[in-house]
């Protein structure tokens, strides 16, 4: 009888000081990234698909590039798209960013054997972080996407523009859940027709992240509305640490209503040099 308490008390006290590690863990790694420099920042679990500018409290110096591929079954064809992507911060708490979108699609009958393939746009953005509040682990930004479309024959003649003011609200819920909104919206111009069209897009995000890295695993909700329809597409995802400087983004896109897609599937890779 003995011998079963002491294993007890030694097993609870292994899980204790397990429990003690974990905690001691998560807390030196956020300690790391908001409390190694005098500028105030926190911890963010960023999304995958619809991302940010620049991490919320940007800090002067910090860089990014990001290769973006992926894949949509549209029902008649196929559509793969790719991006390229840089962002960088000029000056603490502001982000700026520059991004190349293809897309090529491959038709599934004759209708879209021609279809349209290169590069779409130039996209310009900014974003600027008001708020780093680090006792409520809370951030708030507002920021602008400027998307010039293009002709995919003639890249220099701008078929319209899109312009995208957004707002940004995230909170970290203890040491490993994190929340985000990403709300704006989206009006475009074609210079064809000379036509506006707006929508409104809500994009909301629940991530857990592992403890003591970088890695998450988390659910990403888009939601736009339009005149006459809305579309609504959740988006599993998880984000993986290859080294110090690179993560792989893996996201999979489930279409609730599926008039103009269906599944598809996105990776991001993500690398941050050293400054």
């Amino acid at each position: 009888m003995k011998k079963i308490i002491y294993l007890l008390v030694c097993a609870s006290s292994t899980l204790s000081w397990s429990q003690l590690d974990k905690d001691q863990r998560d807390s030196l790694y956020i300690e790391e990234i908001e409390n190694k420099y005098p500028k105030d920042k926190v911890l963010h679990a960023e999304p995958l698909y619809i991302d940010l500018i620049r991490d919320l409290g940007a800090r002067k110096g910090e860089k990014e590039w990001n290769l973006g591929f992926g894949l949509t079954d549209k029902d008649n064809f196929d559509e793969y798209e790719a991006l390229i992507e840089y962002e960088w911060a000029p000056m603490d708490r502001l982000g700026l960013e520059v991004e190349l979108p293809f897309s090529f699609e491959a038709g599934h009958s004759s209708v879209n054997a021609n279809a349209r393939s290169g590069l779409n746009s130039l996209k310009l953005a900014a974003q600027w972080s008001f708020l780093v509040n680090e006792k409520h682990a809370t951030s708030m930004a507002v920021g602008y996407i400027n998307e010039l479309l293009l002709t995919p024959q003639i890249l220099t003649t701008p078929e319209g523009n899109v312009f995208n003011p957004f707002l940004v609200m995230a909170k970290r819920w203890g040491q490993n859940f994190h929340t985000l909104i990403y709300t704006g919206p989206h009006i475009s111009y074609g210079t064809l027709g000379h036509t506006w069209h707006s929508s409104y897009a809500i994009n909301t995000n629940v991530h857990y992240m592992i403890d003591g890295t970088r890695n998450f695993i988390g659910m990403e909700i888009n939601k736009n509305f339009a005149r006459h329809h809305s579309t609504y597409v959740l988006r599993p995802q998880m984000r993986l640490g290859i080294n110090d400087q690179m993560m792989l983004g893996i996201v999979a896109g489930i279409p609730l209503n599926k008039e103009h897609e269906r599944f598809s599937t996105f990776l991001r890779l993500i690398w941050e040099p050293k400054h």
